[in-house]
C-alpha cells in the first residue's frame, strides 16, 4: 500500500481504482488488480 498526500494521481494508475472513505482515511482500492491499493496521508 503506497501512502500519499495526493490520492488524484494513484486514481488514474488503473481504470478500475475506486476513491473510498473509511474511518476518516481516504482509500484507493482496486477489486481486479489487488496491487493497486493506496491511503492518503
Amino acid at each position: 500500500m503506497k501512502v500519499r498526500s495526493s490520492i488524484k494521481s494513484l486514481k488514474n494508475r488503473h481504470r478500475d481504482c475506486r476513491v473510498v472513505r473509511r474511518k476518516g482515511r481516504i482509500y484507493v482500492i482496486n477489486k481486479t488488480q489487488r496491487r493497486f491499493k493506496a491511503r492518503q496521508g
